[in-house]
């Protein structure tokens, strides 16, 4: 294996030189730098990475955490992480707790030391006290943390506004008997989609009903068995808003096994828009995320914060929301003039696919 000597000497240039190309140093030449980095790449050299973090104290690592690594949601996220963290030098260690706030504290220990900065996106509403003590050794930047963390800089999706359009639309459609599909509890996401919903029926003047606000936990099978409990009702909702695809691949499956048409006899709505959702059949009608601007988003918030001469000064960002309208809940396809008229008249822009 080729040492620093065997690339220094190659290159003609000091060992000290070397390292310096490796650290990133500013003392070094463009021209010097593509020199070095030539000939190490030919004899195959390889820095030593603990040796280059003792001295700079970087790991050129970044950790996160996210509370899942299963669906295409936390894919998208991870794949916008990495795509912004490859583009400045940096790789990723991923892991995942699945647990409380203890068991999150714990998977935040196990990084100390090993990155550079953390992006943690934990969902239940006390996960932000556990990660305050942490962000005083090393940057965070929560994700959907359900509001500001002053310890941190976030960003977060617009989730109660977006659920507040998909249920307008569908009031506009003439449903006014809209039922909801929760997610789980204590979850930050569930719980702003969920105020969302009802903040749009009491805008419109409808009065809230409990019983027509099932709970789930963000998976296929719980969004199947929603699904069978309202088609055994003989008051049926016409309507359907669920709090994540996944659940509402889950609705569109139990309701056509109960014999229930989408979306003649009942509409169904999502959120996230994952890619399956324009293949269902029918395709699902849903709140678009940006789910890889998520994750690009948020590296770039971490190494604003690693470089900023004000680190006190915490950046809090909202991501907005789209309607994806297909046909699951019932709108036919605009196209042309009507497509942009109504488009222009909306408070969140539509697409429609």
């Amino acid at each position: 294996m080729a040492t620093i000597r065997d690339v220094a000497r190659e290159a003609g240039v000091s060992i000290a030189t070397v390292s310096r190309v490796f650290n990133d140093s500013s003392l070094v030449s463009e021209a010097t730098v593509r020199n070095v980095r030539e000939v190490a790449s030919r004899l195959n050299y390889w820095p030593n990475g603990v040796a280059r973090s003792l001295i700079t104290s970087r790991t050129h690592a970044l950790g996160v955490l996210l509370p899942d690594m299963y669906g295409e949601f936390f894919s998208d996220v991870i794949r916008g992480l990495d795509n912004a963290a490859r583009q400045h030098g940096f790789h990723l260690l991923v892991s995942s707790s699945h647990a409380d706030s203890e068991a999150l504290a714990d998977a935040l220990r196990s990084m100390s030391g090993r990155v550079d900065g953390m992006v943690v996106m934990a969902p239940d509403v006390d996960a932000p006290e556990a990660v305050r003590g942490f962000s005083v050794h090393c940057p965070v930047v929560l994700l959907n943390p359900g509001g500001e963390v002053d310890e941190c800089d976030t960003i977060a999706i617009a989730n109660a506004e977006g659920a507040s359009e998909m249920v307008r639309h569908l009031l506009g459609l003439g449903h006014t008997r809209i039922a909801f599909v929760r997610g789980p509890q204590k979850n930050l996401d569930s719980e702003q989609r969920l105020q969302g919903y009802r903040a749009a029926l009491r805008e419109a003047g409808i009065a809230l009903s409990p019983d027509l606000e099932l709970q789930g936990d963000f998976t296929e099978p719980s969004g199947y068995e929603a699904a069978i409990e309202l088609a055994r009702r003989k008051d049926r909702p016409t309507a359907v808003f669920v709090a994540n695809d996944h659940m509402a691949v889950g609705v569109l499956s139990g309701l056509l096994d109960s014999g229930i048409s989408v979306p003649n006899d009942m509409a169904v709505t999502g959120f996230d828009d994952i890619a399956m959702a324009r293949y269902m059949s029918p395709p699902l009608t849903t709140v678009r995320v940006n789910t890889s601007l998520l994750g690009e988003r948020a590296v770039e918030l971490l190494l604003r914060a690693r470089r900023s001469a004000n680190p006190d000064v915490k950046q809090h960002e909202v991501l907005p929301t789209s309607l994806a309208v297909r046909t699951s809940c019932g709108s036919r396809p605009r196209r042309g003039e009507d497509a942009l008229r109504w488009r222009r008249n909306r408070t969140i822009p539509a697409t429609i696919d």
